[in-house]
């Protein structure tokens, strides 16, 4: 027994992340062509939306069924693709790695989200919480200050970018007919929802000016202070204007954030803030964190490093937020309160701070269970907190904390405390 179980470790140990990606694929093409013949045949019915989860929570005598489909569909599929692939993937060139595991990775999602509209949400959710996570991290991770802002840098985002598409290529009654002549309003996808969402995101960095000019002068938790406020105000700000609808909220944005803009975006804002936390300047930040005045010593303009960070995690926030009202195609100023920005915290601290692989596992964690426990309605919201505070106790700098999955070079690597 433990032969066989020191050849399984052995097998995986160091498997590419391309190679379960593929498993997970196979799997989404099965259940994709037998998943109903299975479930049925299970008792369940359909097929389960998050792995049975639900089912589990809501129908406990179908407990056993939703773990025999799990290993049917999920388990043994994966298991079996990456043992077979395994060993071609490590021989695969490194130049080829990454835009394979893009490519594998979406045809996962898109085959797996297929069979049901709710899969296909929860999916565009977890993306947009990666954005908003990672974002976060620059501030509070890799330059160590703590920020309240984002639900303010959303909302600001998700409200420029939105009065731009309806009022440019939307008929609504407010604005009434679209601002642009009907030949530009035929471009309003392919050309005017990206620059809205750039526009959206540098309004939530020419506002984060505000914050970040007088928390920068000075050191200590200024920034927690005034970036709280800042949320506040922003949101008693939208509120208050009738044009965007005040507290009713504003509508009829064109549902242009589908799943592949989605997952597009997502990846442009991850290899952005990872080429920026790897650069000369970038690399700045966890200097300003470890020590500012030895940083200072060694040349670090800490100031400039600061808020060029905080304006970047402001900037790609904004365009989560443009993203997230192009979703839903509705957004109402209570979205973007103190309980999102405690949501996409709790997310980033239970991946891990000054990792980009933390808080994409972090992100998708939580808000999968927020889905996944949905049944429970109020008790939700009493077991996620009490989940994650077990979780600070026994992991209190996160699940991957100053590491980084190397996808090029298929090994994890700890992160360089400073420069």
């Amino acid at each position: 027994m433990r032969s066989l179980s020191q050849r399984l470790r052995s097998r995986f140990t160091g498997t590419p992340i391309q190679t379960w990606i593929s498993g997970f694929l196979v799997a989404a093409v099965i259940e994709r062509l037998v998943g109903d013949k299975i479930a049925a045949l299970l008792g369940m019915g359909t097929v389960p939306r998050l792995f049975g989860v639900r089912y589990i929570l809501t129908k406990p005598i179908l407990i056993p069924s939703a773990i025999v489909y799990l290993l049917v569909i999920y388990f043994v599929p994966i298991f079996v693709v990456a043992w077979l692939i395994a060993p071609l993937a490590r021989k695969m060139p490194s130049k080829f790695s990454m835009p394979l595991l893009l490519v594998l990775l979406y045809g996962a999602l898109h085959i797996w989200s297929g069979l049901d509209e709710y899969r296909i949400l929860v999916l565009q959710f977890i993306l947009i919480d990666i954005l908003l996570t990672v974002s976060l991290n620059l501030t509070n991770g890799y330059m160590g200050e703590f920020s309240c802002a984002t639900g303010g840098f959303m909302a600001v985002g998700a409200y420029a970018a939105s009065i731009l598409t309806v009022g440019c290529f939307v008929t609504d009654d407010v604005f009434g007919p679209p601002w642009l002549p009907p030949a530009l309003v035929r471009l309003g996808f392919p050309i005017g929802f990206p620059i809205a969402l750039i526009i959206g995101g540098l309004a939530s960095a020419l506002t984060a000016l505000a914050v970040a000019i007088p928390s920068f002068r000075t050191r200590g938790d200024y920034l927690a202070i005034i970036s709280l406020a800042y949320g506040f105000i922003i949101k008693s700000l939208f509120e208050n204007l009738e044009v965007v609808g005040g507290p009713r909220g504003f509508m009829n944005m064109p549902k242009w954030a589908d799943l592949p803009v989605v997952f597009i975006w997502t990846v442009i804002g991850l290899w952005t803030m990872r080429n920026y936390v790897s650069s000369i300047l970038g690399k700045g930040a966890p200097g300003v964190r470890d020590d500012e005045l030895a940083a200072e010593v060694m040349t670090v303009d800490t100031r400039r490093v600061k808020v060029i960070t905080f304006l970047l995690s402001a900037f790609w926030t904004g365009v989560a937020g443009g993203l997230f009202a192009h979703v839903m195609g509705y957004i109402n100023p209570a979205t973007f309160g103190i309980m999102k920005t405690a949501t996409v915290m709790a997310m980033l601290y239970m991946g891990g701070l000054n990792s980009i692989t933390g808080s994409i596992i972090g992100a998708v964690l939580l808000r999968f269970l927020m889905e996944a426990l949905r049944p429970l309605e109020v008790g939700k919201w009493i077991l996620i907190p009490v989940i994650l505070i077990i979780f600070m106790i026994r992991r209190p700098w996160g699940l991957i904390s100053f590491r980084e999955f190397e996808f090029l070079r298929k090994e994890v690597r700890r992160a360089p405390a400073s420069d």
